[in-house]
């Protein structure tokens, strides 16, 4: 067998299985029986006998059945190249993103509302930390990136996509937020928690350290850091955006600190070509709505530019 398939011969083979006659299949493809019986013959001198012919309708070898499937792979991955080179269409094609665990709880079920209004998207997210983000946008394994850290690199455009504040959350029935009682109270610790916790803590009690708090737990899940401030076990440093999205939010109590330590979150993308379609569409979207409003940083607050 060569090393390709004539695509034409394909096209009358898929033709015959479809309509079950070389005439019907003819018809079909506007071209004569003589060209599809033709094109057929080409095809099984390659493959060996596709076809078993009958007077009335033609039923495929176990040849046959091999390459028919091997066609309509065939069909479905040009038709899959056609789209992604047309690329003209917002509601059609993948939306890749990668970005902190924080902004993805409520990225993400945004993401998810735009693909279940307009089923022909495909949304791809992953959580990771900066270095990994910036890694999968520059090998194209995600398409948007938000990092942390505004990256010195001239293969990416970089642009300010939201602010995000730190808080310090304490249990609900808590008042009392001194130190001696953050200290009796304890600490819930995660991945990035002893540096947040570091970076707030010092504004809001001067002099005191983080390595002198009890640790009370730790986990590496974004969205179960909370749980344990929820039970009364402890308190955390978390960005605002965690937050929000913490369903319990009845059970916890965000202290309000001043001053505020302000984080800067950058969006990334490959800087050599445009968003697709796709891409710059959804972008839009998630841009018209409030939904990054509440960790903005009024413009009294200074931000800290973590990069």
């Amino acid at each position: 067998m060569n090393d390709g398939l004539n695509p034409a011969w394909l096209r009358a083979f898929v033709a015959v299985c479809d309509t079950g006659s070389f005439t019907r299949a003819a018809a079909s493809l506007d071209l004569t029986q003589a060209a599809v019986s033709q094109q057929v013959q080409r095809l099984e001198a390659e493959c060996g006998p596709l076809l078993i012919r009958r007077t009335r309708k033609a039923s495929l070898t176990p040849a046959g059945v091999k390459v028919l499937a091997y066609a309509r792979d065939m069909e479905e991955a040009h038709a899959r190249l056609r789209l992604a080179l047309a690329d003209d269409d917002p509601h059609v094609g993948q939306i890749s993103v990668a970005s902190p665990g924080s902004i993805g709880l409520l990225l993400y079920p945004r993401l998810l509302a735009l693909q279940a209004a307009h089923p022909g998207l495909s949304v791809s997210y992953r959580a990771a930390p900066t270095a990994d983000i910036i890694a999968a946008v520059l090998a194209s394994r995600a398409e948007l990136g938000i990092v942390t850290h505004r990256p010195d690199d001239e293969r990416l455009r970089t642009e300010l996509f939201a602010h995000e504040s730190l808080c310090l959350v304490v249990p609900a029935q808590m008042d009392d937020v001194s130190w001696p009682a953050l200290v009796r109270l304890g600490y819930i610790d995660h991945p990035d928690g002893m540096d947040m916790g570091r970076r707030l803590l010092a504004r809001v009690h001067p002099g005191q350290r983080i390595d002198q708090l009890p640790v009370r737990g730790f986990t590496n899940q974004i969205g179960a850091i909370l749980d344990p401030v929820a039970h009364g076990i402890g308190f955390a440093v978390l960005p605002r955006f965690a937050v929000q999205a913490y369903p319990r939010r009845q059970a916890i109590r965000v202290v309000d600190t001043a001053p505020q330590v302000i984080d800067s979150l950058w969006l990334v993308t490959r800087a050599e070509w445009p968003l697709s379609a796709s891409a710059a569409w959804a972008l839009e979207r998630l841009r018209e709505h409030d939904w990054l409003a509440g960790a903005d940083a009024p413009a009294s607050w200074p931000a800290h530019d973590n990069g």
